[in-house]
């Protein structure tokens, strides 16, 4: 809903400066649907790998140390897929010291290093549902973001979307918590039912 619906045009202050673009052509709608089936490949491959990050902290439980192999093979198939894709490009190769390396920097470090290991901390504790639950947000963050720093233009249906992202983020955060309640009850049940068969033992006896 995000990427595909439109509607009206939300006229806010900070975007009349860049409201004057022409974002309405064929190719702009194709890059729209490319875009929503690439998110949902993300979601997917993203899913996989929280469900492989948990499984892996089962029974490699150092968060840190493992944050630092998955940074590691991170560079190593990123090296390579670049060498593949930029083999007649040597200048992609270059560093500048400008935004491009500030953003290369603080994307390496901050999202990957730091957020892989607060996902570790925070699997092990929560589980891997209520870590994948809060991904969708950093759609309506970027969408949010993206109209404050670049002055993009929000319409009503990326709205819609953010809405009900954080909706259905509520609603399974609820389902969270009934399920981690209802441990507590069954406890007696197991007990009583550990006490009825005792008791019959000791008639039979």
């Amino acid at each position: 809903m995000i990427t595909v619906l439109k509607g009206t045009i939300l006229h806010l202050p900070w975007t009349e400066k860049g409201s004057n673009q022409n974002s309405s052509s064929d190719s702009d709608k194709q890059d729209f649907i490319k875009g929503a089936l690439m998110i949902i490949i993300g979601c997917v491959c993203w899913s996989c790998f929280v469900i492989l990050h948990a499984i892996t902290l089962r029974s490699y439980p150092a968060e840190l140390s493992l944050t630092a192999w998955i940074c590691l093979m991170g560079a190593m198939e990123g090296t390579v897929l670049t060498l593949i894709i930029e083999r007649n490009n040597p200048s992609s190769w270059s560093i500048h010291f400008d935004s491009v390396l500030l953003a290369y920097v603080y994307s390496g470090v901050v999202c990957s290093g730091v957020g892989y290991f607060f996902q570790g901390v925070i699997l092990k504790d929560k589980g891997p549902v209520f870590v994948s639950v809060f991904s969708p947000l950093s759609m309506v963050i970027v969408a949010i973001m993206a109209s404050f720093v670049l002055g993009e233009e929000i319409y009503t249906g990326r709205v819609s979307g953010a809405f009900v992202i954080v909706i259905g983020l509520y609603l399974v955060l609820w389902g969270k918590s009934r399920d981690q309640q209802s441990p507590h009850t069954s406890p007696r049940r197991i007990n009583s039912s550990q006490m009825n068969s005792s008791n019959l033992l000791d008639l039979n006896l």
